[in-house]
C-alpha cells in the first residue's frame, strides 16, 4: 500500500499530523524569534594600546608591530589591520570564516594570553593593552538623552539611573551610556608665586594624588570582636582640595595660596554628540541573543514607561533607532505580503481548477508555511527579513508539489476511479520523482546556505527555511493533499475518458507541441540563438553586491583636515544641522562628532575615535524623501564646508560596508605609498566621471613642533629630556595627577600651568639637581617645525594606504570597478610593493570566491540524484540542457525593469533553477511512464506533456503572480523581478524545449528499441 493511500486509509493519522501542523505552527509563531536582519557574528576584536608621548611611527614600530608579530601566530587569525596614531595604537583582528560564532570565546582567550605575553616585552612607557571581544555587539533600542538646563553631574546622575534600571529589565544584555560632558579638576599653579617661593610642581602632584587615596588601615581587636580600621576619609570637594597643605622648605602652603583650583568641563573631549541641534547623550540598549527583540523592546519601552514620574521634568528620551519597532512593522508588512502571495495562488487555482481543487492545494499550502514556522521555531530559526524572504522564494516549488497530485487525483476520479485507487497511482507515479526534485531544490540553496564566510551566515536562514518548507510540502503532498481530495473531489461516471484534455488549449498547445517536434533542429538553433542574445543582454546589467535598505535612514560623514581639534570638527558640523533642521523632510538629526554612535544596527560599523571626524544620522519620514534630500545636502555642503571631505551614504542590507570603491597599495615606506596613491588617484579620476569624494585613509601630513634639546646646556643644569617633556604638557593638556570620587564616578585631578598666560619658550623647567627653576630657553635650541603621518594604517603587519571614493547614486560599484580597474592595475610596483582592490569589489568577491567553494558539492549532488532518479544518462542530461536557458527570461525582466542584479536576485536565479530542473524531471518522468505502457514515442511525448501542462502552467502562474506584493520592497524587488522573468521564460522552456531535447537526444534509442 502507497503512501497516499495510506493517508486514506488512516486518516486520523493524516488529520493528526495536519492538525499539529496548525496548532505547532500557531505556537511557532508566537514564540519564534524575531530580528530585523539575519544575526551573524562579527569575528572580530580590538586590541587597543596607549603610548602616551609617542609619535604615529613609533607607536606603529614600538606597539603594533610587536603585538601584530605575537598575533599572527595564531592559525585562526584571518587578516590584522591596525590604525596608529600619536600616542594611541588599535589593531583590529578579524578570524577566519570558517570557525564559527561557538568557538570565538577560545579565540579570544587565545588572543588575550599572547597579547599580555607580548606586553612584557614593549618599550616603557607604553600602557597595558585592553582587549574588546564585544566590538559586534548591538544596541538596536538607541536613544539620545536631551537635558536642557541640567548640570554635568546631574546629566550623569541621570545615564547612571537610567542605565540601572534598563539593565534590570528581562532580556537586556547590556546598556551602552556615551557623549555625557567630560569634566576635570583643574588645579592651575601660579608660575610667578612657585617661581618665587620655589614650589616644585611635583609637591602639588604628590599632595594631590595623595588627597583620595584609599589605603588599607588594619584591625584591632575590641573585647573579644575583630574591629576593621579603615584609613581617614579623603577629599570630597573642589573646595577641600584647594584646602591641601604643601610643604615647601620647611613652611606649610595651603594650595589656594599658590593655585587657582576650578572645576570644568575639558577642553578637548573624545565626543560631543547632539539630537537636533541640542546636547545629548546616548543610552543603547542590547538584547541577549536568546531573545525576542520585539519583546525585550516592548518591555523596555513598558519600563521607560513606569520610570515617567522618577524621570525629571525636562529630560527627554528622543528614538534614534527602535530595532524592536522597525521589526515588527517589517514582519507585519511581510506576514501581509506572504498571506498575499498564498491568497493569489488560491485565487488563480480556483479559477484554473475550480474552487475544490483551490481548497485541496490551499490548504496544503498553508499547513506547510504554519509548519515550516513551528520547526523555524523548534529550531531556533528567527523570523526575519530573509527567512520570511525564503518562504516567498520557494513558494512555487511549494505549490507544484500538492498541484500535481490534486490534478492527478482530480482527473483520475473525473474517470470514475475511485479516491483511494486515485492516490496511489498518483502517489506511487509521483512521489519518487517529486522526492528527488525537491531535495533538488534545497541542494541548489546549499551552496548559499553553508558558505562559512559571514554572507553564508547571513543567508544560512533562507537554505535551513527552504530545506523545511520543501521537505514538509512533499510530505503534505502525499500525505494531506490525496486525504483532502478523497474528500473533496467529485469521482466522475468513467465515461468519455479522454475527455479531460479535449479542451481548445490542450489541443492548441498539442498542435504546437507536434509542430516544434517536427522541427526540432531548427528549435534548438533558435533557443541557442536566444540564449546566445541573452547572455550578451545580461553583461549590460547593472551589477550590485547589497540592494540599499528599506529605513529611512542615511548618514552624512565629515572629515576635517588631519589637525583639527574636535570642537572644529564640531562647529562645522552644527552648520549642517542647522541647515537640516529647518528643512520640512527631515525628522530627526543625531550628530556625534570624534567618533561614530554605537552599533545600533549589525551592518552599521562605527567609525574609530578621531577628532577631526563627525558624522549625522538623518532620518526622513519615507525612502522617496532621501535622494533629493541628499543631493541638496551635498550640494550645500560643498559651498558651505570647502576645507572638509563631506559624503553621505545609505543603509545598505547585509554584511559588506565601507568605501564603494578602495584600492589598497602595501610597502615599507610612507613616502613611497603616498606616491602610489597619488598616481591611482589621478588614474581613477582619469578614468571615470563617476567618482566622488576621492580620498586616502591616511589623510594629510600634520605639522608638529618639536624642541631641540640644548644637551651640554640642559645636562648641565640637572634637566633632562622628559623634564622638557612634563614642562610642554603642564604648559598646554596638563598631567593627571589624582582622582576626585563623587559617588561610583571618578573625576580626574589635572595639574596645568594657567591657560594663556605664557609662550612655551618662557616657561620654567624645576631642576632636581640645584633645587630651582631654570627657563626653558635655556635649555633648548628653539622649537623646529616637523611634518608627520599622524594616521598610519597596516594590513598584516604592513604600512598600508587605500585610495577610497565613492559613486554616483545613478551607476553602480560594479560599473565604476569595471572602469578603472584596469588602469589601476597597470600602475608599476617597485619591489617589495603590492597592490590589492577593497570596497565593494573585495566583499562581493569575497561573497562569491567562498559560494564558489560550496556550489560544485551542490551541483554534484543535484546531478547525481537526477541520474538515480531515471538509472540513464540521456533523460538527466535533457533536464540539465535547460539550466543555462534560465537566465534568458532573467535577463530580459531586469533589463526591462532596469534593476541591477543583487545578490538577492542570485537567490532568485538559483529558486528559477531549482523549479526548471522539478518541472523538467517530473516532465521527463511522465513522457517514460507513457512510453513505459507501449505508446509510439512521439505520441508519448506530447500526450505526457498535455497531461503535465496545467500543472507547471499554474505553478508557473501562481509562483509569478505571488511575486507581485514583493515588488515595492527594497531588498526582494530585484529577486522577485528575476523569478517572474525567468519563471516565465522557463514555463516555455520546460513545455517546449524540454520534449523537444527529449525527441533529439532519445529518438535513435527508442527506435532501435522497437526495432
Amino acid at each position: 500500500m502507497g503512501i497516499a493511500r495510506a493517508a486514506i486509509d488512516k486518516a486520523l493519522l493524516t488529520i493528526i499530523l495536519m492538525l499539529a501542523c496548525l496548532i505547532g505552527g500557531t505556537w511557532g509563531f508566537f514564540n519564534v524569534g524575531r530580528l530585523e536582519d539575519p544575526a551573524f557574528t562579527i569575528k572580530e576584536a580590538v586590541v587597543v594600546t596607549q603610548y602616551p608621548g609617542a609619535s604615529a611611527a613609533q607607536v606603529a614600530l614600538e606597539v603594533s608591530e610587536p603585538l601584530e608579530s605575537a598575533i599572527q601566530q595564531m592559525g585562526e587569525i584571518d587578516t590584522i589591520r591596525s590604525t596608529n596614531r600619536p600616542g594611541l595604537s588599535i589593531i583590529n583582528v578579524e578570524v577566519k570564516p570558517t570557525f564559527g560564532g561557538n568557538e570565538l570565546p577560545a579565540i579570544w582567550n587565545d588572543l588575550r594570553n599572547r597579547v599580555g605575553d607580548a606586553a612584557g616585552n614593549l618599550a616603557s612607557g607604553v600602557q597595558a593593552p585592553r582587549v574588546n571581544d564585544s566590538f559586534g555587539d548591538v544596541f538596536g533600542i538607541y536613544y539620545a538623552v536631551t537635558a536642557p538646563g541640567f548640570s554635568d553631574a546631574e546629566r550623569h546622575s541621570l545615564s547612571t539611573f537610567l542605565r540601572r534600571e534598563l539593565l534590570a529589565v528581562d532580556g537586556v544584555a547590556d546598556v551602552e551610556v556615551k557623549g555625557l560632558p567630560q569634566e576635570a579638576i583643574f588645579v592651575e599653579p601660579s608660575l610667578a608665586l612657585n617661581y618665587n617661593l620655589g614650589v616644585p610642581p611635583a609637591a602639588i602632584a604628590q599632595s594631590v594624588s595623595n588627597a583620595n587615596v584609599v589605603s588599607r588601615a588594619g584591625s584591632v581587636d575590641r573585647d573579644s570582636r575583630r574591629v576593621v580600621l579603615q584609613a581617614p576619609e579623603g577629599t570630597d570637594s573642589v573646595d577641600d582640595i584647594a584646602g591641601l597643605s604643601i610643604g615647601v622648605g620647611g613652611e606649610v602652603l595651603n594650595l589656594f595660596d599658590i593655585a587657582k583650583v576650578h572645576r570644568a568641563r575639558v577642553e578637548y573631549p573624545d565626543q560631543i554628540i547632539r539630537f537636533n541641534g541640542e546636547e545629548a547623550f546616548t543610552l543603547g540598549v542590547a538584547g541577549l541573543g536568546s531573545e525576542n527583540i520585539v519583546e525585550v523592546g516592548a518591555r523596555v519601552d513598558n519600563r521607560l514607561a513606569e520610570l515617567k514620574d522618577e524621570i525629571p521634568i525636562g529630560v527627554t528620551l528622543h528614538p534614534i533607532y527602535q530595532q524592536h519597532v522597525v521589526v515588527d512593522e517589517a514582519s507585519s508588512a511581510f506576514l501581509v505580503n506572504l498571506a498575499m502571495s498564498v491568497a493569489i495562488v488560491v485565487i488563480v487555482l480556483a479559477v484554473a481548477m475550480g474552487w475544490r481543487a483551490a481548497v485541496v492545494v490551499g490548504v496544503t499550502l498553508l499547513l506547510t508555511v504554519v509548519g515550516t514556522l513551528f520547526f523555524m521555531a523548534i529550531f531556533e530559526i528567527e523570523m526575519e527579513r530573509i527567512s520570511l524572504g525564503a518562504l516567498i522564494i520557494a513558494m512555487g516549488m511549494l505549490v507544484d508539489n500538492a498541484i500535481v497530485v490534486a490534478e492527478g487525483m482530480q482527473i483520475k476520479m473525473g474517470r470514475g476511479v475511485s479516491s483511494r485507487d486515485a492516490a496511489e497511482d498518483v502517489g506511487s507515479k509521483t512521489q519518487i520523482p517529486l522526492l528527488g526534485a525537491t531535495v533538488i531544490g534545497i541542494m541548489a540553496f546549499a551552496g548559499i546556505g553553508l558558505s562559512p564566510d559571514e554572507t553564508g551566515e547571513f543567508l544560512f536562514s533562507l537554505f535551513a527555511v527552504i530545506g523545511i518548507s520543501l521537505l514538509l510540502s512533499w510530505v503534505l503532498a502525499i500525505t494531506a493533499t490525496p486525504l483532502l481530495g478523497h474528500y473533496l473531489f467529485k469521482r466522475g461516471s468513467g465515461e468519455g475518458e479522454d475527455m479531460s484534455y479535449n479542451g481548445v488549449f490542450f489541443r492548441s498547445y498539442a498542435a504546437i507541441l507536434r509542430a516544434a517536434l517536427k522541427a526540432r533542429l531548427l528549435v534548438v538553433v533558435a533557443l541557442i540563438g536566444i540564449t546566445v542574445v541573452c547572455y550578451a543582454g545580461f553583461g549590460q546589467i547593472k551589477q550590485q553586491f547589497f540592494p540599499n535598505s528599506n529605513t529611512p535612514l542615511f548618514y552624512a560623514h565629515l572629515n576635517l583636515p588631519q589637525g583639527a581639534s574636535v570642537n572644529d570638527t564640531a562647529t562645522e558640523l552644527a552648520r549642517i544641522e542647522t541647515w537640516l533642521t529647518e528643512r520640512e523632510d527631515v525628522q530627526s538629526v543625531s550628530s556625534f562628532v570624534g567618533e561614530g554612535a554605537s552599533r545600533f544596527m549589525l551592518t552599521y560599523a562605527p567609525e574609530q575615535t578621531n577628532p577631526t571626524y563627525g558624522v549625522l544620522i538623518i532620518r526622513t519620514a519615507t525612502l522617496d524623501q532621501i535622494p533629493p534630500l541628499r543631493n541638496d545636502l551635498v550640494a550645500f555642503a560643498d559651498e558651505a564646508l570647502p576645507e572638509g571631505l563631506f559624503r553621505t551614504e545609505r543603509l545598505v542590507f547585509g554584511p559588506g560596508g565601507g568605501a564603494e570603491i578602495a584600492a589598497r597599495f602595501s610597502g615599507p615606506d610612507p613616502i613611497v605609498l603616498r606616491q602610489l596613491a597619488a598616481t591611482a588617484t589621478e588614474k581613477m579620476r582619469e578614468a571615470s566621471d563617476n567618482l566622488i569624494h576621492m580620498r586616502t585613509d591616511w589623510r594629510e601630513p600634520e605639522l608638529v613642533l618639536r624642541p631641540s634639546y640644548a644637551t651640554q646646556r640642559a645636562q648641565s643644569a640637572g634637566i633632562a629630556r622628559e623634564d622638557i617633556a612634563e614642562v610642554l604638557l603642564f604648559a598646554t593638556d596638563g598631567s593627571r595627577v589624582g582622582e576626585y570620587r563623587e559617588g561610583e564616578r571618578l573625576i580626574p585631578i589635572v595639574l596645568r600651568g594657567p591657560q594663556g598666560e605664557a609662550d612655551l619658550v618662557s616657561q620654567l623647567v624645576y631642576s632636581g639637581a640645584s633645587d630651582s627653576f631654570v627657563p626653558m630657553d635655556q635649555v633648548i635650541d628653539g622649537f623646529r617645525h616637523e611634518i608627520q603621518d599622524t594616521l598610519i594604517h597596516r594590513r598584516d603587519r604592513l604600512p598600508t594606504i587605500a585610495v577610497e571614493a565613492g559613486i554616483l547614486s545613478t551607476v553602480t560599484a560594479a560599473e565604476v570597478q569595471a572602469e578603472v580597474q584596469a588602469t589601476v592595475e597597470a600602475i608599476p610596483l617597485p619591489v617589495g610593493y603590492k597592490f590589492e582592490w577593497g570596497g565593494e569589489y573585495e566583499n562581493s568577491s569575497e561573497a562569491q570566491q567562498s559560494l564558489g567553494q560550496q556550489l560544485p558539492l551542490s551541483f554534484i549532488t543535484m546531478v547525481l540524484i537526477s541520474i538515480f532518479l531515471f538509472g540513464t544518462l540521456r533523460q538527466p542530461l535533457v533536464i540539465w540542457l535547460l539550466v543555462p536557458m534560465s537566465v534568458n527570461g532573467v535577463a530580459i525582466g531586469l533589463l526591462g525593469t532596469g534593476l541591477p542584479f543583487t545578490f538577492t536576485a542570485l537567490l532568485g536565479l538559483l529558486s528559477l533553477s531549482g523549479m526548471l530542473i522539478k518541472n523538467g524531471i517530473v516532465l521527463v518522468e511522465e513522457i517514460d511512464l507513457v512510453r513505459a505502457e507501449g505508446v509510439e514515442f512521439t505520441q508519448a511525448i506530447v500526450d505526457a506533456c498535455v497531461s503535465r501542462v496545467r500543472p507547471v502552467l499554474l505553478a508557473a502562474g501562481t509562483t509569478i503572480l505571488g511575486m507581485i506584493p514583493l515588488l515595492s520592497d527594497a531588498f526582494f524587488a530585484s529577486m522577485a523581478v528575476t523569478i517572474m522573468g525567468g519563471l516565465a521564460f522557463a514555463t516555455i522552456l520546460t513545455l517546449i524545449a524540454a520534449p523537444v531535447l527529449y525527441s533529439l537526444l532519445l529518438k535513435r534509442s527508442a527506435q532501435a528499441g522497437e526495432a
